[in-house]
């Protein structure tokens, strides 16, 4: 038995990259992280790369569009999405005409996919913030074989953390969807408490097992715009400033099961 940490207090999908995604209120978990998170991407048709919110020069309105699923997703075979446009019409993945509705919407030619292609990359633009690896440049990065995923495939994060940001920049609206985890971990404790997680496991409920695996390095997303939330980079430079740019944890799938908000959290 290890010490509790917290209880879990919301579960997200995002089925489309760089989409608005679904709360749940439970979630399977399987070897890939939760069931049906990440599950499509647009492709370039001009650059061959993934599509993503982290260079939002190229592509400013991802996160006006969001995806549901219109049936459970399963784990061998990817179910629909109902994906909506920014002008709140929407358009199905199973729709003959699907990727000349989003490439229209876009203005540049994409298509939905929901295998990654070998080698796959995003591009990510770096702002001018202090302490970056990058300033006011655009680098490609690499994705995990097989999948969408930026790096982990369970992405977590803890009411300490959002409350500990949120007293170094009061100014900031450090609201849970910035940052768009899978898991929040409800906890009494103080300050950055994912650091100390890492490389220990998180048990969640009678079933899950989650190894940490390493922190989550922020990037432009987290300041964007979303609906009734305006940009501010401050939120990124907060980070950077008091916590190395990190917010929040990886994981990888111990032990797969059902995870349902209110779950007790062990850590080992």
């Amino acid at each position: 038995m290890g010490d509790c940490v917290g209880a879990l207090s919301g579960v997200w999908r995002y089925p489309v990259k760089s989409m608005m995604g679904e709360a749940l209120g439970s979630s399977i978990v399987w070897e890939r992280g939760l069931l049906g998170d990440r599950s499509y991407a647009l492709l370039d048709g001009a650059s061959g790369k993934i599509v993503s919110a982290k260079n939002p020069r190229k592509w400013p309105t991802l996160l006006r569009f969001s995806a549901v699923y219109t049936e459970p997703p399963f784990k061998a075979a990817t179910a629909p999405v109902r994906i909506t446009l920014p002008n709140g019409e929407s358009v199905r993945s199973d729709q003959d005409d699907v990727d000349q509705r989003l490439s229209t919407c876009l203005e540049a030619c994409v298509a939905l996919k929901s295998q990654a292609p070998p080698g796959a990359e995003l591009e990510e633009y770096w702002p001018d913030i202090e302490n970056l690896a990058h300033r006011e440049a655009v680098t490609d990065e690499a994705m995990p074989a097989d999948t969408f995923f930026d790096c982990g495939s369970v992405h977590i994060i803890s009411t300490a953390t959002l409350r500990e940001l949120a007293a170094r920049w009061p100014e900031g609206r450090f609201e849970i969807r910035r940052f768009r985890p899978n898991l929040l971990i409800e906890t009494d404790q103080e300050g950055f408490v994912e650091n100390s997680w890492v490389g220990r496991t998180l048990s969640i409920g009678s079933e899950v097992r989650l190894l940490i695996t390493g922190n989550t390095s922020r990037c432009v997303m987290t300041t964007l715009a979303q609906s009734g939330l305006p940009k501010d980079l401050s939120i990124l430079r907060t980070a950077v400033q008091n916590n190395a740019g990190n917010v929040g944890v990886y994981a990888s799938v111990s032990r797969t099961g059902t995870i349902r908000d209110g779950d007790r959290i062990l850590i080992e």
